[in-house]
């Protein structure tokens, strides 16, 4: 039998995540605005530091949108800190490194297949909240180019 993940309209599950100061972070701390939660595989790999930085680009207008916006890995902290600075990213970067994260509570964090091998991984996908805390829209396997502005285009008429 197979899991049955959130989808639009259900509530965003309330799980925190660490961010490289060592705080936690929660969906609901977004309540009353708009948040954009997109999960990444890996910190420093082509993909995931061009969609980094494409969303950094966009961070200024996703702020005057009022739209919060939180980049996910299951890097640990530090890690995200080295990558923040080498690339001088300015959007917020939070690690769901532990087991029965967020990332699993939607799916995000499944099995993937590479060179014929099976493993677990994280799956390039986007999630728009509304200020109420429920999903609006879901971006599942993500491709990277003009993501970050369909994103915001989206983000602003919803």
């Amino acid at each position: 039998m197979s899991k049955t993940f959130p989808g639009v309209g259900d509530a965003m599950p309330d799980i925190a995540m660490e961010t490289p100061d060592g705080g936690m972070v929660r969906p609901s701390d977004f309540k009353g605005r708009k948040a954009v939660l997109f999960f990444y595989p890996k910190d420093d790999t082509p993909g995931c530091t061009t969609e980094a930085k494409d969303f950094s680009a966009l961070k200024s207008e996703f702020d005057k949108a009022g739209i919060a916006l939180l980049g996910v890995s299951k890097d640990p902290p530090k890690k995200h800190e080295k990558f923040i600075a080498k690339h001088g990213l300015t959007v917020d970067l939070v690690s769901d490194a532990k087991e029965g994260g967020l990332s699993d509570a939607l799916g995000a964090w499944a099995e993937k297949q590479m060179y014929g091998k099976t493993y677990m991984g994280m799956v390039r996908s986007t999630y728009l909240l509304g200020a109420d805390g429920r999903i609006v829209h879901i971006w599942p396997k993500v491709k990277v180019k003009g993501h970050a502005e369909e994103v915001l285009a989206t983000a602003r008429e919803g």
